[in-house]
């Protein structure tokens, strides 16, 4: 032991903070300040879209709930005489509330997969484990196979609704 150390000094380590991707040359700083500079954005969008599915879904209910009453208001007298079949738009209005709760429902996911990304994000800053990046990358995965998925979807629905389309309009010029 020399006369300069002092043998009632506590132990010392050199410890450094260790960014496991960052410091294997994975993630440049360049890529964690972008990462980090998108956090907010994707929870804020994250939390709009629950916003906007919850109002989807609010204004088919409502909307669900309300059309009978508005059948039997006056103010529909007048269009009554206008249009005779009015009264039997009624399941259309089901059918119409009912697509907004599916688009709610079908639009809660990649709100949910976006705020995910967002947060994990924020959390990967803060800790730095490998985990919680693979956590964010995994959401953000999710939230592009669902948007693809919804994507062949509706491709795939345009030429079964353009055939749709005429023959409706062919069955409406038979009968009329």
């Amino acid at each position: 032991m020399s006369d300069l150390q002092n043998p009632y000094e506590s132990p010392s380590a050199n410890i450094q903070e260790i960014k496991p991707l960052t410091a294997q040359g994975v993630l440049t700083e360049a890529m964690m300040k972008n990462l980090s500079d998108a956090s907010p954005w994707l929870r804020f969008l994250g939390i709009m879209g629950f916003v906007s599915s919850g109002m989807y879904v609010l204004g088919g209910i409502v909307f669900l709930i309300t059309w009978p009453l508005t059948e039997a208001m006056e103010m529909f007298e007048d269009i009554s005489e206008v249009f005779p079949d009015f009264q039997s738009f009624g399941w259309i209005m089901v059918i119409y509330s009912l697509f907004f709760i599916g688009a709610g429902a079908v639009n809660f996911f990649p709100a949910l997969f976006t705020y995910r990304f967002g947060s994990m994000i924020r959390t990967y800053n803060q800790t730095g484990q490998d985990h919680d990046l693979e956590q964010a990358l995994k959401n953000n995965k999710f939230l592009w196979k669902y948007r693809g998925i919804l994507m062949i979807i509706g491709m795939a629905s345009i030429p079964l609704f353009l055939i749709l389309s005429i023959v409706i309009f062919v069955a409406v010029l038979a009968i009329g």
